[in-house]
C-alpha cells in the first residue's frame, strides 16, 4: 500500500490507521482481481471461436497474447494518467 495515502490520517488513533490500511489493501486486491477477470473475459470472448479442440489453436493463442498486452498497456496508461491528474490536483491545493 502507498503510505502517502495515509498522510492525512496522522490525527487518527493507531488502531484506526491500521483498519484504514487494511481496508485500502483489500480494495486494491479487489480491484486487481476485477481487472484480471475483465481481461480474461474480454480476451476469451474476442479470441476463442470454437471448442473443437481442448487446447487453443495457434491463432487463438496469438490473439489472446495481443489482447492481453493491449489491455495491460491500456490499464497502465489509464493509471499513469490518473496519477498525473492526481499530482496536478495536489499541487493546486
Amino acid at each position: 500500500m502507498d503510505k502517502s495515502m495515509l498522510g492525512d490520517l496522522d490525527s487518527l488513533p493507531e488502531a484506526d490507521k491500521q483498519r484504514m490500511s487494511t481496508m485500502i489493501d483489500q480494495l486494491q486486491i479487489r480491484d486487481s482481481l476485477r481487472m484480471y477477470n475483465s481481461l480474461v473475459e474480454r480476451c476469451f470472448t474476442d479470441c476463442v471461436d470454437t471448442f473443437k479442440h481442448k487446447s487453443l489453436t495457434k491463432q487463438e493463442e496469438t490473439c489472446i497474447r495481443r489482447c492481453a498486452e493491449k489491455f495491460l498497456k491500456h490499464s497502465m496508461r489509464v493509471g499513469m494518467r490518473f496519477a498525473e491528474l492526481n499530482q496536478g490536483a495536489a499541487t493546486q491545493d
